[in-house]
């Protein structure tokens, strides 16, 4: 998907650098045609020579030659491109990206760019984390530019956390998804994903919670992103990271962390599904120290949690998309159905624990697509990434 593609590609002072070379052959290799810019830092970092022989194209750094006065035109770069991808990005480019700064050639073309912009930061945790930082790239997703989050990892510091480029061939996927599907319905799509168990606290130790390991959920959601959709994903406590890069992630624990999280972005979610295993009850008091055994029987006072599902339902709006899942024992379509209408779903995904194979903790799973227009799927055994497809699909149909 990536033959005759117009790439450029903007390097900034970061070690992270020295991955680039990498990229622009991933690039080069698929037919695609590539452009580089760079800010003067980031010539302290990896050679125009290196970036110039592999693209195939001269590195732009300054907006004119000093010796014969020739002008790079950013306005002419931004005309030609069909992708900006902002990689490495450091924290004092990404600030001034985001308030507009132009005091170089890199930001002069950024601010002319006529196509998507994708950006990558890369900087130590701490800066990453820094709540300037953040508010910048809240910004700049805000403009409609697509953040590939950095990944968690050893840094160039020594130490260990967020602030890691994402890796070359991460990043060369998700461009390549980004094209491939351009056509897809989905593309561009603000999607709500929710995955994973919720954990009830008891007290500092104990939990209710239940089996979900949240590779449906996580499934769905990076099919959903490989087609091109805008991907929020609020999961509970798993032992999963996402394979797409472009997914932003959200961490919750209890069925009130995740209520809030979904209740914060569902007005500007276009699709929403809920696949998560939120638990039903939650004790009715959480006791701040350890309960110790006795030999006296415990008496656990269980009361409702909030019901996200319901409350979605209730303030769904016109031509938004709810999803819901259920998994059952016993006359399992009738409580689907009787589920799918009481809590004004579009589409319900039924699951049987009867079901060899399907179900919480397991690769595979087997499911029964109810639409509220009365249509039934009945699917087999399959991998959940085939399942996910399928649910995509199924929603796909209905857009």
């Amino acid at each position: 998907m990536l033959k005759d593609k117009k790439i450029v590609i903007g390097i900034t002072g970061s070690i992270a650098a020295f991955k680039i070379p990498i990229l622009v052959r991933l690039f080069k290799k698929e037919g695609a045609e590539v452009k580089i810019m760079m800010t003067p830092a980031a010539r302290d970092f990896v050679t125009p020579l290196t970036l110039s022989t592999l693209s195939g194209n001269p590195v732009i750094i300054e907006p004119f030659n000093p010796e014969d006065g020739a002008w790079n035109s950013h306005v002419e770069l931004g005309q030609w491109a069909d992708i900006y991808l902002l990689s490495p990005v450091s924290a004092n480019t990404l600030a001034k990206m985001a308030h507009g700064i132009a005091d170089n050639f890199f930001l002069t073309a950024f601010l002319s760019a006529k196509c998507p912009v994708f950006f990558a930061p890369a900087m130590d945790l701490d800066m990453f984390r820094h709540p300037a930082t953040q508010k910048n790239i809240e910004i700049l997703q805000s403009y409609g530019h697509y953040l590939i989050d950095p990944a968690v990892g050893e840094l160039a510091s020594g130490l260990s956390g967020a602030g890691r480029m994402e890796e070359p061939e991460n990043i060369f996927q998700l461009i390549n998804d980004f094209f491939s599907e351009k056509k897809s319905k989905l593309s561009g799509k603000k999607v709500l994903v929710t995955a994973g168990p919720t954990n009830e606290a008891i007290d500092p130790v104990r939990f209710i919670g239940n089996h979900s390991s949240g590779l449906m959920g996580f499934s769905i959601a990076e099919e959903f992103a490989a087609k091109g959709a805008d991907v929020t994903l609020v999961t509970g406590p798993v032992a999963l990271n996402l394979e797409h890069p472009g997914i932003r992630r959200i961490d919750v624990t209890s069925a009130d962390e995740m209520f809030e999280a979904c209740m914060a972005v569902k007005d500007v979610s276009e699709i929403i599904v809920m696949a998560a295993a939120v638990a039903d009850y939650k004790p009715a008091v959480q006791a701040t120290v350890k309960i110790k055994k006795s030999e006296f029987n415990l008496d656990l006072k269980l009361r409702p949690t909030r019901d996200i599902l319901a409350g979605l339902g209730k303030e769904k709006k016109s031509g938004q998309i709810l999803v819901g899942f259920a998994l059952e024992t016993d006359h399992e379509e009738e409580n689907a159905r009787k589920k799918l209408e009481s809590k004004n779903l579009d589409i319900i995904v039924l699951n049987s624990l009867c079901d060899e194979g399907a179900g919480f903790k397991t690769p595979t799973n087997k499911v029964t697509i109810l639409f509220n227009s009365g249509q039934i799927q009945h699917l087999p055994l399959k991998s959940k990434k085939e399942i996910a497809q399928d649910i995509i699909n199924s929603i796909e149909s209905i857009i």
